[in-house]
């Protein structure tokens, strides 16, 4: 038996609540844009620290194993001795658009929400932080790591490796996001 009286239906009833706003593609990756680009400077400054305190002179190479030796190289260029210059102001240069690089990757993170981007910008980030510092105590970075025996013709460090590594998941997530947004083919189109 029922409690209600006939006009219970008819009362009026509360607002449906509003369906909920589509959520991003998930939660922000700019904890992990900087907890990857601290990991990387930290990786990259410590390698520099151990591979300094060696005393290898300018252009000294000794073989790990084979095909990777440590030689050492004062980097007066971008990433890999590319746009080397010894002038002090491409030192200034240089560092100052490191900065700009980081700090602009830095505020963009926060907005990011695609893993595989906030990956690519703690790697970029990271790397272009431990060149700068380089740059700033030494006037060059210091470069060790030599495959040469491969046929890699440049000699590197970690923050090299990151920020290669990050500009390819960059060009990789900018592909995926481009392929996920065109409207799939119709059949028989």
């Amino acid at each position: 038996m029922s409690l209600e009286t006939p006009d219970a239906d008819l009362a009026p009833q509360p607002p449906a609540p509003p369906p909920a706003p589509a959520a991003a593609a998930g939660p922000s990756q700019g904890p992990t844009a900087y907890a990857l680009a601290l990991a990387v400077l930290l990786a990259d400054q410590l390698s520099k620290m151990w591979f300094l305190a060696q005393g290898f002179q300018e252009g000294e190479s000794r073989e790990v194993v084979w095909p990777f030796a440590l030689t050492m190289v004062w980097n007066q260029g971008v990433s890999f001795g590319l746009f080397r210059g010894e002038a002090e102001w491409v030192r200034w240069a240089l560092t100052a658009f490191s900065l700009v690089v980081a700090a602009v990757i830095a505020v963009w993170a926060r907005k990011v929400h695609r893993p595989l981007l906030g990956w690519a910008f703690g790697l970029i980030m990271g790397g272009a932080i431990g060149n700068m510092i380089d740059r700033i105590r030494f006037g060059a970075v210091a470069d060790f790591l030599d495959f040469q025996a491969l046929m890699f013709p440049w000699v590197f460090n970690v923050a090299d490796s990151a920020i290669s590594i990050g500009v390819v998941l960059l060009l990789v997530d900018t592909w995926l996001a481009d392929r996920d947004k065109k409207p799939p083919k119709r059949a028989g189109a």
